[in-house]
């Protein structure tokens, strides 16, 4: 008959096990988040950066990682590959992989993807290992402990994991530089580089948030399993509340700033009050869990403006605020909003402590980050060429396009009607005897949402052939203000699409006519139909030129 004991540490594993497989699933969330918030031609490369980060660095840190904190807590060498613990092994790395790849949202856009592995595979290997040597894995006789006499207190890591990953990404983007023309030469001023798909950074934001609840309240499950029943309410409650007091905060704020809710600031806020109160959901009161992420979110557009505009460091996903600022902030309030007796210390040797801790891990973190990229920087290994940045990290660095239907000279689509069957009637000729007029273009630019109405036309005067090209410009529509994350910017190229038909025994006033009626909204921007003659054309397949060939 199995025993209580064993039944109970079976469990437990398996509990484990399902709150590292719920970590790991936040990867596809970094994925989707800074993917949303890089320019198109970036985005495969954004992609690439976050699967590389599990692959080395897991790898990594299941070869050194483990065996280098083992080393520093006084155990001597023991990696997991030789020490067994495999279940806990994965439930460290899930952890160490999440600071990780904050990083990449931080240097996106610039950075060498060689440059970026080297340092997945340090973090791996040493950074972040040393810093849990000082804190999780002696937490009782950690350095903290012995500096101040009480325990440095991280729950789930808002300081060990994302306030670490915060600083690291902070400064690579300041040894990095920031992006081209992110900044003007002439006065410093900066400008607007709106990233490509806002669906894609809210969608990534609710898959962290989802995942979230595996750092915060998995780690609640894991390690408690005395009063675990009290304090997983606890750590649930908390998390969710602070989860939605930094979107408030967040969207309060930039609402008094613009007059405008901002969306991705909102989504970032969310992220924000969840790495505030990642380090103390375990011993903050229900108001506390409000004050932590309400501040967490109002203190996100501030810090991020304040890092772009006066530092100017060009942190692309705002991972310093996000998890960096906020995560330190939640670290620092644990001994402020706790419940009654959640630390034996005086309130304010805790805050000793909390503080000692963010001083420690955030000096550690920026030396040893610092380190690498200077040193990458100086072997010219850190950044791509210009022309490569120009062209996009996609095509220099993978030699892909993430969206080959929609750039260069691609042809559009519009999802409209089928043209009407004119097999009976027969469409009119395309030149001929008959035609006895020269050949002319209409060339039409108009409304992308017109495109179906126009084919439909056209074909009714059975003149359906037509060739559409995806273009931008500016004429009598008015120039739109856009937001990205607070900031505005002006958009006075307007996407539109250039419909060319050429024709010779078809009154060219007739096609244009047409376009006209289809293309109508009685407002700005409909367009305008050019009529042009054309000096001759030629058939490629039969070789006949002027009007037979039209």
């Amino acid at each position: 008959m199995t025993d209580i004991a064993t039944v109970v540490e079976a469990v437990n594993q398996t509990w484990i096990l399902t709150v590292s497989f719920l970590i790991f699933f936040m990867h596809a969330g970094f994925a989707m988040l800074e993917a949303g918030q890089v320019r198109s031609k970036n985005v495969a490369n954004q992609l690439t950066k976050n699967m590389l980060t599990w692959a080395v660095g897991v790898s990594v840190f299941f070869v050194i990682g483990t065996g280098f904190e083992s080393l520093m807590t006084g155990a001597g060498f023991a990696p997991a590959a030789g020490a067994g613990g495999y279940v806990g092994w994965l439930y460290g790395a899930v952890f160490a992989m999440t600071a990780a790849t904050i990083v990449s949202g931080a240097v996106a856009g610039r950075a060498k993807l060689r440059a970026y592995i080297t340092y997945t595979f340090l973090l791996a290997a040493v950074i972040y290992p040393m810093v849990t040597a000082m804190t999780w894995a002696a937490p009782e006789t950690g350095l903290v402990e012995q500096l101040v006499g009480a325990p440095f207190a991280d729950f789930a890591g808002g300081m060990i994991v994302h306030g670490m990953g915060g600083i690291a990404g902070l400064t690579a983007a300041a040894v990095l530089g920031p992006r081209m023309d992110r900044y003007n030469d002439d006065d410093g001023s900066v400008n607007v580089i709106p990233g490509h798909s806002m669906t894609f950074a809210v969608l990534g934001t609710l898959m962290l948030c989802f995942g979230w609840y595996g750092f915060n309240v998995g780690t609640a499950g894991a390690f408690d399993l005395g009063d675990g029943a009290n304090t997983l309410s606890l750590v649930a409650m908390g998390t969710t509340i602070a989860m939605a007091a930094g979107a408030m905060g967040a969207a309060a704020v930039t609402w008094i700033q613009s007059g405008k809710v901002d969306t991705l600031y909102t989504a970032n806020g969310m992220l924000a009050g969840l790495a505030g109160i990642t380090a103390i959901p375990n011993t903050t009161a229900w108001w506390g869990a409000f004050v932590v992420g309400g501040l967490a979110g109002i203190q996100l557009p501030i810090v991020f403006d304040f890092v772009s505009e006066r530092l100017k460091i060009d942190d692309v996903c705002a991972v310093f605020p996000v998890h960096g600022s906020a995560g330190v902030l939640g670290t620092l309030l644990m001994p402020f909003v706790a419940v009654p007796g959640a630390f034996e210390a005086s309130v304010g040797t805790q805050f000793v402590a909390q503080l000692t801790g963010v001083v420690i891990i955030g000096g550690w973190t920026l030396t040893a980050t610092a380190v690498v990229w200077y040193v990458l920087k100086a072997l010219g290994q850190a950044r791509v060429t210009p022309d490569h940045e120009q062209d996009g990290l996609d095509i220099a660095e993978h030699g892909v396009e993430t969206y080959p239907e929609f750039g260069g000279e691609r042809v559009a689509t519009d999802g409209g009607p089928t043209v009407v069957d004119t097999t009976e009637s027969g469409p009119r000729a395309d030149g001929g005897v008959e035609a006895g007029s020269p050949i002319k273009m209409v060339s039409a630019v108009v409304r992308p949402d017109k495109l179906g109405d126009i084919k439909q036309a056209l074909a009714e005067i059975n003149a359906p052939s037509l060739t559409v090209t995806n273009v931008s410009g500016r004429g009598s529509q008015p120039a739109k203000t856009g937001q990205w994350r607070g900031e505005e910017f002006t958009v006075d190229l307007h996407q539109k699409v250039k419909v060319d038909v050429v024709v010779a025994d078809i009154p060219a006033d007739e096609v244009a006519e047409a376009i006209c009626e289809a293309a109508s909204t009685g407002e700005p921007g409909d367009g305008k139909v050019f009529i042009l003659p054309v000096e001759d054309a030629v058939q490629v397949r039969t070789g006949k030129s002027g009007t037979e060939a039209v």
